[in-house]
């Protein structure tokens, strides 16, 4: 099957932004991580939350600088807190203290660490899907169950916290850690700072850990305005533990560099007992440092085309696959995709990629919410988003 359409399609198609590279196919083939590695060369990914686009500048400065040096050993905090705490002033008009800052390896394995140290064995934890695949089942390798309080759907397809639902989850005796995904993950929503209180407000009178996910926060598209958790007025904030990354803003996952935020020298206490257990990667949080201190202008590229890609997708959709329902998510790369029009069951990606060579992540892996749906990765050049639309129709016989 060709890489490309071989007629443009209808919908205008703008450039990429020249900070992100071109996104050449052949290119990105010489790749070697999940994204290109796990189908065969005539598949287009466009599964996993990995961009397409070339490292950011500073980054990889900051990275060959190190490695230049032979700079590869055990890592440092250095100034990640400093770094960090500037990018979220300017950012999200709020700064958290630098020593409640601290490296970790990945968002999961913090959060992971904490529900371990924090919550009995057994216990639950309430999650809102759809949602990230790994809440699913990476916490039952530590011996806690999953309580589902599922967002709300309106009849536009567009998704919000269910609030009577959480707080049923949580009246559950066996419920211990609320975990909220913030911005969501799939559907791009940006919770705002009175749900982020009624959130703290349940989880403070169900007395219930609070974990909160923000990695996708630095991609917060035009029209949203994130809000951190600790930034809002509340006591939870002191107790609750936040993690965020520069992975998905400035595509790093595999430089393995997360950050908890916390807001209390109690809750920092409890991290750095586990230092041994949360051992960043050295060059990621290098890399953190550059990322966001001076590489916010590829950062402000990459929301641009981001925003330009949702809306193209939009267009895409209308003209090729009219049965696909599709609200525009307010952060990240990540389109939520509901198929249930096309006939294709509970797992539509399955047939996109038999019928039509292009890798899309299965729906049911974020819930029972998730059948019929698919998550498409628009974190790529326009040309290639339309290619994958275009392989999307074709396995159902409507494209040439």
């Amino acid at each position: 099957m060709p890489a490309c359409s071989p007629e443009p399609p209808s919908v205008s198609i703008p450039a990429v932004d020249s900070l992100l590279g071109t996104c050449d196919l052949d290119t990105l083939r010489l790749r070697q991580s999940w994204k290109w590695r796990t189908y065969p060369a005539d598949v287009l990914p466009a599964f996993v939350a990995e961009m397409d686009y070339d490292i950011a500048a500073p980054v990889r400065d900051a990275v060959s600088g190190a490695l230049a040096i032979s700079d590869t050993g055990y890592p440092h905090a250095g100034v990640v807190g400093e770094a960090y705490a500037s990018f979220a002033a300017a950012r999200f008009g709020w700064a958290p203290s630098p020593g409640w800052v601290v490296p970790v390896p990945d968002v999961m394995t913090g959060l992971a660490e904490v529900v371990v140290a924090l919550t009995p064995p057994g216990s639950g934890i309430v999650i809102t899907p759809p949602v990230y695949p790994p809440f699913w089942f990476r916490f039952g390798f530590y011996g806690r169950q999953m309580i589902e309080a599922p967002l709300a759907r309106d009849a536009d397809g567009r998704y919000d916290l269910d609030f009577a639902a959480i707080e049923a989850a949580l009246r559950r005796p066996d419920a211990a850690t609320f975990l909220l995904c913030s911005p969501h993950n799939p559907t791009g929503n940006v919770w705002s700072a009175g749900q982020l209180r009624t959130v703290a407000d349940l989880c403070q009178r169900h007395g219930v850990l609070l974990a909160v996910d923000e990695i996708h926060a630095p991609l917060a598209l035009a029209g949203a305005s994130f809000v951190p958790f600790g930034s809002i007025d509340h006591e939870m904030t002191q107790r609750a533990y936040t993690f965020t990354s520069a992975s998905k803003g400035w595509n790093i996952p595999g430089l393995k560099c997360g950050l908890a935020v916390v807001g209390s020298d109690a809750a920092a206490a409890l991290l750095a007992e586990r230092a041994e257990a949360l051992l960043a990667g050295h060059l990621g949080v290098l890399a953190t440092v550059a990322a966001f201190t001076k590489a916010l202008p590829w950062l402000d590229a990459a929301r641009s085309q981001l925003d330009a890609n949702r809306h193209l997708l939009t267009s895409l959709l209308a003209e090729h696959l009219p049965g696909v329902r599709y609200a525009p998510p307010q952060a990240s790369f990540l389109a939520w995709l509901d198929c249930r029009g096309l006939g294709l069951g509970d797992d539509p990606a399955a047939a996109f990629l038999e019928r039509g060579k292009v890798a899309l992540t299965p729906g049911p892996g974020f819930g029972p919410q998730g059948a019929g749906f698919a998550r498409l990765n628009m974190g790529t050049s326009p040309e290639l988003l339309a290619e994958a639309v275009r392989r999307m129709a074709q396995s159902l016989g409507r494209a040439g």
